[in-house]
């Protein structure tokens, strides 16, 4: 359940505005426990009961080794978050450590919410962690037109690649001996899917409030989203050719019509049910297709995942964020290093099925993988994801209004794969919108 509602980005994001908050602020006040003067409250997504013992365990052990610790651990359910964290911050009562993915993080960094770590922790730790993933939770910060600076929000966590779940009897009845590695040749593996058994070869979602995939496939189509002002920067020949992909994959009836009002989840109902030949996905939800549809996961192999002519692979980052208001910033921040350290990051990665941000940890997690002596399809989707972790990054940047763009650029494209506008107009609205904003 953990990633893909990271990156939904998994199970993405949707961004209230602070004032359209206050009912939830109220009813929020009622069943969140109130940290005493010393404690570090600390905020996560929806990982209880699974991970309880987890969590308890490290608590116990950081408050045995700081004596003057004492750790308020809130688990927050995954819907609830955005709403339960915007009126905290804005009723300057947020906890001290929230478990957030840069996307939404980004968003109050733009407003100065967090403390900038860049000032807070040491170089030689901040680069214990994969440099790619570190300066994913970076923001610039102009507080005005030429006072600018880097502001480091977050501390990373744990991670996931998407990696390609493919069924094997469906390709073999379309006589597709391999699965597509790049979108020219998924492009080619749905007609023939279509042709021979009249199933789709894979759901993606332009649903703006769901998964970054579409968004995500764009940059890794040699598109650049925004430039250097953070102006439009997608309205490029490549920008064209990315988009007239996607509507002559919708527009041929390679593309499920639901692909407009479905999310991410549908996908993998899609799969499940036998209905599609290929998933992206995390490699934890290898067990849910085990669990939900084991017939199918019989019939399942694993691939690395699709990219564009850039060679680039996504990866999806969970970090730890500090507020300003908190009222222990030093020990909130030895309680983040220690959740995030060599161990602890190594040990959750293995119980969770995600991976750790950690150099080290992450050095010690393909080791244990390589000793396995077991091999199993979710053994293999470990590998993948973690050897892909050498190329992959964040391939969206921190925006204050990332999501706008998504929306802007989703329906834009919609409209275009409807036959509404043609690409170069869906392109030129898109551009006009977000520059205007």
């Amino acid at each position: 359940m953990i990633i893909n509602r990271l990156f939904k980005q998994t199970k993405l994001f949707h961004y209230p505005l602070i004032v359209g908050s206050l009912t939830a602020m109220v009813l929020g006040c009622g069943q969140q426990p109130i940290a005493n003067e010393g404690q570090v409250e600390f905020w996560t997504m929806q990982l209880q009961p699974k991970f309880t013992p987890y969590f308890e365990g490290i608590n116990e052990s950081f408050e045995a080794a700081n004596e003057e610790a004492s750790i308020l651990w809130v688990d927050v359910p995954w819907d609830a978050m955005e709403s339960r964290i915007l009126t905290a911050v804005s009723a300057n009562n947020a906890p001290d450590v929230v478990n957030l993915n840069p996307d939404f993080a980004s968003q109050l960094a733009s407003r100065n919410a967090w403390l900038n770590l860049a000032e807070e922790i040491p170089e030689e730790v901040r680069g214990e962690y994969l440099s790619k993933i570190w300066e994913a939770n970076q923001i610039e910060i102009c507080p005005t037109e030429n006072d600018c600076t880097t502001s480091t929000f977050g501390i990373p966590w744990y991670l996931t690649t998407t990696v390609s779940v493919y069924n094997k009897d469906l390709l073999q009845q379309a006589g597709v001996e391999n699965p597509p590695t790049n979108f020219e040749e998924l492009a080619q593996v749905a007609q023939r899917v279509k042709d021979e058994t009249g199933k789709y070869a894979f759901f993606v979602t332009f649903v703006p409030t769901d998964s970054n995939e579409v968004l995500n496939s764009l940059v890794q189509m040699g598109v650049s989203l925004l430039d250097g002002e953070g102006k439009a920067a997608f309205n490029t020949p490549e920008g064209e050719r990315a988009f007239s992909y996607w509507v002559d994959m919708y527009q041929r009836g390679l593309l499920p019509p639901e692909v407009f009002t479905q999310g991410h989840r549908h996908g993998v109902e899609l799969y499940q049910a036998g209905e599609s030949a290929i998933l992206g996905t995390g490699a934890e939800f290898l067990n849910t297709i085990a669990t939900n549809a084991p017939t199918i996961y019989e019939q399942s192999a694993v691939a690395p995942q699709i990219t564009g002519e850039t060679g680039k692979r996504s990866v999806s980052v969970m970090n730890l964020v500090i507020p300003r208001s908190s009222s222990n910033p030093q020990k909130a921040i030895n309680y983040a290093l220690y959740v995030t350290n060599s161990e602890n990051q190594l040990n959750f990665a293995q119980e969770a099925n995600v991976l750790p941000s950690h150099t080290s940890a992450i050095a010690s997690y393909i080791e244990n993988l390589e000793q396995e002596s077991e091999q199993n399809i979710l053994l293999e989707a470990r590998k993948i994801s973690a050897m892909q972790l050498e190329s992959a990054e964040v391939l969206i940047p921190p925006s204050p209004n990332i999501n706008q763009l998504k929306r802007i650029i989703y329906e834009n494209l919609q409209s275009a794969m409807l036959g509404e506008k043609t690409v170069p107009e869906a392109l030129d609205d898109a551009q006009a919108e977000w520059d205007s904003m």
